[in-house]
Protein backbone atom coordinates (compact mmCIF):
# COMPACT_ATOMS: atom_id res chain seq x y z
CA UNK A 1 0.00 0.00 0.00
CA UNK A 2 1.46 3.67 -0.77
CA UNK A 3 -0.43 6.40 1.19
CA UNK A 4 0.03 10.54 0.32
CA UNK A 5 1.59 13.08 2.62
CA UNK A 6 -1.94 13.64 4.06
CA UNK A 7 -2.59 9.99 4.56
CA UNK A 8 0.42 9.11 5.95
CA UNK A 9 0.40 12.45 8.28
CA UNK A 10 -3.41 11.34 9.62
CA UNK A 11 -1.70 7.87 10.10
CA UNK A 12 0.86 9.48 12.73
CA UNK A 13 -1.17 12.34 13.60
CA UNK A 14 0.79 14.59 12.51
CA UNK A 15 -0.15 17.50 10.13
CA UNK A 16 0.68 17.27 6.65
CA UNK A 17 3.49 20.10 7.00
CA UNK A 18 4.93 18.53 9.31
CA UNK A 19 5.73 15.48 6.72
CA UNK A 20 6.86 18.42 4.37
CA UNK A 21 8.89 19.75 6.84
CA UNK A 22 10.78 16.60 7.97
CA UNK A 23 11.40 16.05 4.14
CA UNK A 24 12.73 19.62 3.71
CA UNK A 25 14.87 18.81 6.78
CA UNK A 26 15.99 15.57 4.87
CA UNK A 27 14.48 13.42 7.53
CA UNK A 28 12.95 11.46 4.55
CA UNK A 29 15.57 9.99 2.23
CA UNK A 30 13.57 6.79 1.67
CA UNK A 31 10.97 8.27 0.95
CA UNK A 32 10.05 7.84 -3.25
CA UNK A 33 8.17 10.13 -5.01
CA UNK A 34 6.05 9.79 -8.43
CA UNK A 35 7.04 11.23 -11.49
CA UNK A 36 4.93 14.21 -10.50
CA UNK A 37 6.98 14.87 -7.56
CA UNK A 38 4.15 13.58 -5.14
CA UNK A 39 5.69 11.77 -1.99
CA UNK A 40 4.60 8.35 -1.92
CA UNK A 41 4.95 6.41 1.79
CA UNK A 42 4.96 2.98 1.51
CA UNK A 43 3.91 0.74 4.45
CA UNK A 44 7.65 0.39 5.43
CA UNK A 45 8.14 3.80 5.77
CA UNK A 46 5.29 4.34 8.61
CA UNK A 47 7.49 2.60 10.74
CA UNK A 48 10.23 4.99 10.35
CA UNK A 49 7.91 8.07 10.41
CA UNK A 50 6.41 6.56 13.40
CA UNK A 51 10.24 6.59 15.17
CA UNK A 52 11.07 10.17 13.71
CA UNK A 53 7.84 11.26 15.56
CA UNK A 54 8.64 9.17 18.84
CA UNK A 55 12.06 11.05 18.95
CA UNK A 56 10.76 14.16 18.15
CA UNK A 57 8.28 14.58 21.25
CA UNK A 58 11.19 12.92 23.10
CA UNK A 59 12.61 16.14 23.05
CA UNK A 60 15.64 15.44 20.08
CA UNK A 61 16.70 18.15 17.70
CA UNK A 62 15.91 17.36 14.48
CA UNK A 63 19.15 17.85 13.56
CA UNK A 64 20.06 14.62 15.56
CA UNK A 65 17.13 12.61 14.40
CA UNK A 66 18.48 13.38 10.94
CA UNK A 67 21.86 12.05 12.23
CA UNK A 68 20.24 9.08 13.48
CA UNK A 69 18.21 8.44 9.95
CA UNK A 70 21.52 8.90 8.18
CA UNK A 71 22.82 5.94 10.50
CA UNK A 72 19.64 3.79 9.91
CA UNK A 73 19.74 4.55 5.82
CA UNK A 74 23.82 3.33 6.05
CA UNK A 75 22.87 0.25 7.71
CA UNK A 76 24.36 -2.28 9.87
CA UNK A 77 27.32 -1.01 9.51
CA UNK A 78 26.24 2.22 11.90
CA UNK A 79 24.09 -0.53 14.45
CA UNK A 80 26.26 0.64 17.32
CA UNK A 81 25.76 3.98 16.84
CA UNK A 82 22.04 3.59 16.07
CA UNK A 83 21.73 2.06 19.46
CA UNK A 84 24.01 4.68 21.35
CA UNK A 85 21.59 7.12 20.16
CA UNK A 86 18.68 5.37 21.22
CA UNK A 87 19.74 4.73 25.14
CA UNK A 88 21.01 8.25 25.06
CA UNK A 89 17.59 9.25 24.21
CA UNK A 90 16.09 6.68 26.58
CA UNK A 91 18.81 7.62 29.14
CA UNK A 92 17.18 11.65 28.58
CA UNK A 93 13.40 10.26 28.75
CA UNK A 94 13.91 9.58 31.60
CA UNK A 95 15.53 12.01 33.53
CA UNK A 96 12.35 14.19 32.03
CA UNK A 97 10.01 11.69 33.84
CA UNK A 98 11.88 12.08 37.05
CA UNK A 99 11.62 16.24 36.62
CA UNK A 100 8.13 15.65 35.67
CA UNK A 101 7.04 13.94 38.82
CA UNK A 102 8.78 16.12 40.71
CA UNK A 103 6.66 18.89 39.24
CA UNK A 104 4.02 16.68 39.70
CA UNK A 105 4.80 15.87 43.82
CA UNK A 106 5.00 19.94 44.33
CA UNK A 107 1.27 20.50 42.53
CA UNK A 108 -0.17 17.97 44.58
CA UNK A 109 1.47 19.48 47.17
CA UNK A 110 0.03 22.86 46.32
CA UNK A 111 -3.34 21.45 45.68
CA UNK A 112 -3.26 19.60 49.13
CA UNK A 113 -2.58 23.50 50.55
CA UNK A 114 -4.97 25.64 49.01
CA UNK A 115 -8.12 23.43 49.38
CA UNK A 116 -7.22 23.15 53.19
CA UNK A 117 -6.79 27.29 53.16
CA UNK A 118 -10.17 27.10 51.67
CA UNK A 119 -12.16 24.86 53.79
CA UNK A 120 -10.46 26.93 56.58
CA UNK A 121 -10.82 29.97 55.22
CA UNK A 122 -6.99 31.47 54.96
CA UNK A 123 -3.76 30.22 54.39
CA UNK A 124 -2.79 30.94 58.51
CA UNK A 125 -4.50 27.34 58.73
CA UNK A 126 -1.04 25.74 57.95
CA UNK A 127 0.75 28.45 60.14
CA UNK A 128 0.05 26.09 63.45
CA UNK A 129 -0.90 23.06 62.03
CA UNK A 130 1.10 19.86 63.45
CA UNK A 131 3.40 18.26 61.61
CA UNK A 132 1.45 15.13 61.84
CA UNK A 133 -1.33 17.11 60.75
CA UNK A 134 0.23 17.36 57.25
CA UNK A 135 0.32 14.29 54.74
CA UNK A 136 3.50 12.76 55.37
CA UNK A 137 4.47 13.14 50.89
CA UNK A 138 4.05 16.70 51.64
CA UNK A 139 6.36 17.39 54.78
CA UNK A 140 9.83 17.75 52.70
CA UNK A 141 7.97 21.07 51.29
CA UNK A 142 7.10 22.99 54.92
CA UNK A 143 8.11 26.04 55.02
CA UNK A 144 6.29 29.81 53.88
CA UNK A 145 3.95 29.06 51.35
CA UNK A 146 2.76 31.05 48.46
Amino acid sequence: MVYTVGEAAKQIKVAASTLRYYDKEGLLPFVERSDGGIRLFKAEDMSMLKTIECLKKTGMPIKEIKHFIDCCVEGDARIDERLAIIKDQQASVIEQMQELQEMLDMLDFKRWYYETAQSAGTCSVHDGLPIEAVPEQFRKYLNKQD
